[in-house]
C-alpha cells in the first residue's frame, strides 16, 4: 500500500499486534514482542485502554448526552470503536475520526462505517496542526452544540523538551478553545510510573520509530486545566468508573486518563 513503510515498526500496527489483531507486519511483531519482554504488562494495558475508551464513550453518549465526537489519533480499527459504542447508546451520534497514517485511513474508510443515523466521517490530518483539524471539523460537526474531543493515547507523540511541555499544551489548548460550553475533553496516555515501562519505551524509540513520550500523571492532569473534572478525575485507566469487563483488568496500569467538561 502506497505510503506505508514496512521496514520500520509503527505504533498503530504494534498496538494492533498487542490487541491480537492481524493488521501488522513481521517488523511490528518483533518490536512488540521485544517490548513485552521488558514490560510484560503491555498487552493487558492495551486491552484495558480499549475498555477505558468504551466506558468513556458510554458515559459521554449516555449520562452526558453528547452526540458529537471528534476522535483524534484513531489508530487501526478494533472491536467496539468509538462510533460503535456511541451509536449503540444513541444512534444519532456523529463521530469524526482524525488520523494521518495511510494504513489507518484505508482501514477507517473500509471498516468504520456507522450504522446509526448520525454517521461517521474522517479527516486526514496531524495532531500537531490543530488549526487544520478544526478547519475541516467545523464543516462536519456543529460546534454550536457540545462536542467530545477525544485524545486517546496520542499526546505521547508530541515531544517534550525537558520539563517544557509547551508544544503539547498549545495544541490541546487550541482544541479546547474551539469546544463550546458543555463540550468535553477525554484523554489517556502512558505514564512514566514504572521503570520497566520507561525502559521499554526507550528501546522502542531507539529503534527508529516515531518517538513516544511518557509523561507523569501530573503533566497529563494539566491538559484538563480550566475544565470541570468528571468524577473520579484523572486516575489510572482501570480505576475510571470500572465495571465488570471481559479483559480482567490488572490492578495497576501505567496509563492514566480522565474526562472533563468545559464550563
Amino acid at each position: 500500500m502506497a505510503g506505508i513503510d514496512t521496514s520500520i515498526p509503527h505504533s498503530a500496527r504494534i498496538w494492533n499486534f498487542w490487541m491480537g489483531g492481524k493488521d501488522n507486519y513481521a517488523v511490528d511483531r518483533e518490536a512488540g514482542a521485544h517490548f513485552a519482554s521488558i514490560y510484560p504488562s503491555i498487552a493487558d494495558m492495551a486491552r484495558s485502554s480499549r475498555y477505558f475508551i468504551m466506558r468513556v464513550v458510554r458515559f459521554l453518549a449516555g449520562e452526558a448526552g453528547v452526540r458529537q465526537f471528534l476522535d483524534i489519533g484513531t489508530g487501526l480499527p478494533s472491536h467496539d470503536n468509538t462510533h460503535e459504542v456511541a451509536q449503540r447508546v444513541a444512534p444519532d451520534s456523529r463521530i469524526v475520526y482524525v488520523d494521518n497514517d495511510p494504513l489507518v485511513l484505508a482501514h477507517a474508510h473500509a471498516l468504520l462505517t456507522g450504522k446509526g443515523t448520525g454517521g461517521t466521517d474522517y479527516i486526514d490530518a496531524d495532531l500537531t496542526d490543530p488549526a487544520s483539524i478544526l478547519d475541516v471539523a467545523r464543516t462536519k460537526l456543529d460546534f454550536g452544540r457540545p462536542v467530545a474531543l477525544m485524545l486517546m493515547g496520542v499526546l505521547g507523540h508530541v515531544p517534550v523538551s525537558g520539563d517544557d511541555d509547551a508544544r503539547a499544551r498549545e495544541i490541546v489548548e487550541t482544541l479546547k478553545d474551539a469546544l463550546p460550553s458543555g463540550g468535553f475533553l477525554a484523554l489517556y496516555d502512558g505514564t512514566n510510573t514504572d521503570p520497566s515501562f520507561v525502559e521499554a519505551v526507550g528501546d522502542y524509540n531507539a529503534g527508529g520509530s516515531e518517538p513516544y513520550v511518557l509523561r507523569s500523571p501530573e503533566q497529563l492532569g494539566r491538559f484538563l486545566d480550566g475544565f470541570e473534572p468528571v468524577d473520579p478525575g484523572l486516575v489510572e485507566i482501570g480505576r475510571w468508573r470500572p465495571d465488570p469487563n471481559p479483559f480482567g483488568d490488572a490492578e495497576r496500569h501505567d496509563a492514566w486518563g480522565g474526562v472533563a467538561r468545559k464550563p
